[in-house]
């Protein structure tokens, strides 16, 4: 008799367990419908400041052919190792002398109608050189080419203290876009509020200097103008509108 009375009650509960939920679901519906939107608006803006290089970094080295691969070899690292120890005694510190790439490979012949032969062998050995003295900078691209340097890649000038000057383009930047925040939630009938996110992107915008591939040697040192570095910092704010 007991047995068969469990099932009834076990059936009533979960009837009444349904009709719960299917109470439920209707009116947590009814309240994230009620809820009102959160009103925001993004603005992104840039800041900049300006500051003088106070360093530069060449890139510079020698390529070099031969018949066979170990006498280019042989060259390339002759002239490289008189070019380091010239930057040396100029004062580069060797942790400012970095190799940034070397490579080995055929020199191709090519005639009309006959299959392609290797004619000899280059080598080309590069260094990124840090120089910290920028009133040395003509000195040392003129002495490096003497020493022997017949390819210069390219020269960049850079601020040792980008970092801490950027924080005036930041300062900037947040500034420029509060102002545009406001203007525009006013001419809509609001208010800016509270910061809800923020994100930055920043980048340096330094002049560049491109000397031609192949270099020859200069009579006296190469003039160099440093002009002057943008810096750059680039925010994206979102508020609240009240």
């Amino acid at each position: 008799m007991l047995s068969a009375l469990r099932p009834q009650r076990f059936s009533a509960a979960f009837k009444v367990g349904c009709a719960v939920a299917l109470l439920l679901i209707p009116s947590t519906i009814a309240r994230a419908e009620d809820r009102p939107l959160e009103r925001t608006i993004t603005v992104s803006a840039t800041g900049t400041a300006e500051a003088e290089p106070d360093r530069a970094r060449i890139t510079s080295g020698v390529s070099t052919e031969a018949d066979t691969a170990r006498e280019a070899l042989t060259k390339n690292s002759e002239t490289m190792t008189k070019i380091i120890s010239e930057l040396k005694a100029k004062g580069i510190d060797p942790k400012d002398i970095q190799t940034a790439s070397f490579n080995v490979e055929p020199v191709m012949e090519y005639k009309e109608g006959q299959p392609p032969k290797v004619r000899g062998y280059r080598v080309s050995n590069q260094v990124i050189v840090l120089v910290r003295k920028l009133d040395q900078l003509g000195e040392i691209l003129d002495n490096v080419v003497s020493a022997g340097a017949n390819q210069i890649q390219g020269l960049t000038f850079e601020v040792s203290k980008e970092d801490a000057l950027k924080d005036d383009a930041r300062k900037e930047a947040v500034a420029n876009a509060l102002r545009r925040a406001k203007l525009l939630a006013a001419a809509a009938g609001a208010d800016v509020g509270d910061v809800l996110q923020i994100s930055e992107e920043t980048s340096s915008n330094g002049p560049v200097m491109y000397t031609p591939r192949l270099a020859k040697a200069a009579a006296s040192s190469v003039p160099i103008e440093t002009g002057t570095s943008t810096l750059e910092a680039r925010v994206t704010i979102t508020w609240a509108l009240k």
